[in-house]
């Protein structure tokens, strides 16, 4: 069955699987392939190293199974808000979502995002709860949460009524009724074939082709490469279309190439009809939305929208004291050109050339930016980044800026701790619920106030606090927020840690990096708690004597450093740093290394 099209299929259905993070679209996907033959155990939805690190999905993938004659493609799409933008897209270009939600957490942030997208495009979904079989799992409980919030979020009757699955997707189980006992997933594929309307038909394979591409990829030989969907008519290799943006400009170009699903795999086919989704090779500047044609006087199906970017950064080339030791890849020009080649792919992203050495990039949030900065130190880039900020903008002459819906769980003795950080910086509660031991707390407010904050959650709630948060558009702008509490401390030397010099600052505040490293002057080692900068000499070691004393004998005790990584840095930093990122290391250092051109800077700006 892998490697090959079968002949003849009477039906397509198309349908994507949505859900916030980590509630297990991904699970469900492979439990689906593997129930149906189309993967071997053990292959994933989620290949890329970094999906497999972090276990979330960061890119929305195609797959097809077939069941019953059927032929059923679907798309695992990403469960965090900074890849939101993927989720719109594909919920365009197909028939029915499997909204995934958590037994036990139900609806959350992310939940409702993707339906609400889903109601407003007329889809029915079907409803999947899923790991019912967690200790604290309600699923009562949480079917009728999701009862509610469809009713929210204005539901139709036909939408309201949906039906529901429950699963435990991990060992490959779904069932109709709590009671019914299953050993497989048939009962969702079953469900699927009910409800989910067919895609294909006779009438649509006589129309002109309509094919609009939801997604991008990019292939070394083939160039770029679009995932579509076939709305109307039959596409072939070879043939000659046009391509019209949903403006009417319109431009020729031929498809070289086609490939349908099968599993995971992609399999060259000569034809695609009406219904399929199918990846196309030829067109270099093909662009998601754009409708692609045999008949020039045939309408562009509607444009498909893309969330707009909410942070601002700037890229610049690494010119630390260190730059050059561990990476290939270091010059201006082989930077624009990576970050060119992610723009043929990343459509969340947004980048203003602006200088020979410096680009601003415009992205959807910290971790959409971590990732991006994560994939150019495995392929040997160096780079440094200024501090994020949220994008302000002008309507009607007012500020505008990035507003966030954050929903908090955490045990009850944290939640007064949670409400003044987050009241602190500019957010509003607008509800709570309890839920048992925890509560949850929605809360509305501006991006910028929870840029750096998610490190502060995870310590004020000792790690037991879930933290989530969607993007819910541009809001007047709430004036000047007061965050860091801390200073940094920064090195003035160069060369290598000394525990004992560490030991001695560890007091002052949180130290960043262990004994034996190689630092330089400038660099920031660790943070402050009094909020002011403080320079430090983390090389000074302990001064020897011939006098034994008490005091000299004294066992140093170092406190693990609180090592960082991009996410961290991005979160730590302050507005006059930069966040060095090369394959081996993370580094904080000043814009301004000496102590002289940091009071100069300072001089300056005060003026």
């Amino acid at each position: 069955m892998l490697g090959r099209i079968r002949k003849n299929m009477n039906e397509i259905r198309n349908i994507a699987i949505i859900a916030h993070v980590d509630h297990g679209k991904t699970t469900l996907t492979n439990a689906l392939m593997l129930q149906t033959g189309a993967v071997q155990e053990g292959v994933s939805m989620d290949s890329n190293a970094l999906e497999l690190e972090r276990g979330i999905t960061i890119y929305s993938k195609n797959a097809a199974i077939f069941y019953r004659d059927t032929k059923i493609n679907i798309v695992d799409t990403p469960g965090h808000a900074d890849f939101g933008s993927e989720v719109e897209r594909v919920l365009r270009s197909i028939d029915s979502v499997l909204l995934v939600v958590d037994a036990q957490e139900g609806p959350m942030p992310q939940t409702r995002f993707v339906l609400k997208k889903s109601l407003e495009l007329g889809l029915k979904p079907i409803v999947v709860i899923n790991k019912i079989d967690k200790p604290s799992a309600d699923p009562a409980r949480c079917e009728e949460q999701v009862l509610e919030l469809f009713l929210e979020l204005g539901a139709n009757d036909e939408q309201a009524n949906f039906p529901v699955v429950y699963a435990v997707s991990r060992d490959g189980i779904a069932k109709r009724k709590l009671t019914d006992e299953s050993k497989d997933i048939t009962p969702l594929l079953d469900v699927i074939l009910e409800h989910v309307p067919s895609a294909s038909s006779d009438v649509l394979m006589q129309k002109p082709l309509r094919l609009q591409p939801f997604n991008l990829g990019y292939d070394n030989f083939l160039g770029r490469l679009a995932v579509g969907r076939i709305y109307e008519g039959v596409v072939k290799t070879g043939s000659a279309v046009f391509v019209k943006h949903p403006t009417g400009e319109t431009r020729s170009g031929k498809i070289t190439k086609l490939f349908s699903f099968n599993g995971l795999d992609r399999v060259e086919v000569e034809t695609a009809r009406a219904g399929d989704i199918v990846l196309v090779a030829g067109l270099p500047d093909i662009y998601i939305g754009e409708t692609i044609i045999t008949e020039k006087d045939t309408e562009p199906l509607p444009a498909i929208a893309i969330d707009e970017p909410t942070i601002t950064l700037f890229f610049l080339v690494n010119n630390s004291p260190f730059a050059g030791r561990e990476g290939k890849n270091v010059t201006s020009r082989q930077l624009r050109e990576y970050l060119e080649r992610e723009l043929e792919v990343n459509v969340g992203l947004k980048i203003d050339f602006v200088a020979a050495d410096t680009f601003r990039v415009f992205g959807r949030g910290e971790l959409h930016i971590a990732i991006l900065l994560e994939n150019m130190r495995r392929a040997n880039y160096e780079v440094q980044v200024s501090q994020p900020q949220a994008i302000i903008k002008e309507e009607n002459g007012k500020k505008m800026e990035p507003f966030e819906e954050v929903i908090i769980d955490t045990p009850q003795e944290y939640q007064g701790v949670v409400i003044e950080r987050l009241g602190a910086r500019a957010f509003i509660l607008k509800n709570i619920t309890h839920h048992s031991e925890t509560v949850r707390l929605f809360f509305d407010g501006p991006t910028r106030g929870i840029l750096g904050y998610r490190n502060q959650f995870v310590i004020d709630t000792k790690g037991n606090g879930i933290f989530s948060s969607r993007t819910i558009g541009f809001q007047p702008h709430v004036g000047d927020i007061k965050k860091r509490a801390v200073g940094s401390m920064i090195s003035m030397m160069t060369g290598k840690t000394v525990g004992f010099a560490l030991w001695n600052l560890q007091d002052r505040g949180v130290i960043y990096i262990g004994p034996g490293v190689e630092i330089y002057e400038g660099m920031v080692i660790g943070n402050t708690s009094k909020g002011s900068d403080m320079e430090v000499n983390p090389t000074k070691g302990k001064q020897l004597t011939n006098v034994r004393s008490k005091a000299s004998d004294e066992a140093i005790d170092l406190v693990p450093p609180y090592e960082l990584t991009i996410e961290r840095g991005l979160e730590v930093m302050a507005e006059d740093e930069y966040l060095e990122i090369t394959p081996k290391s993370v580094r904080l250092r000043k814009k301004h290394l000496t102590h002289i051109d940091r009071s100069r800077a300072a001089k300056k700006s005060g003026e």
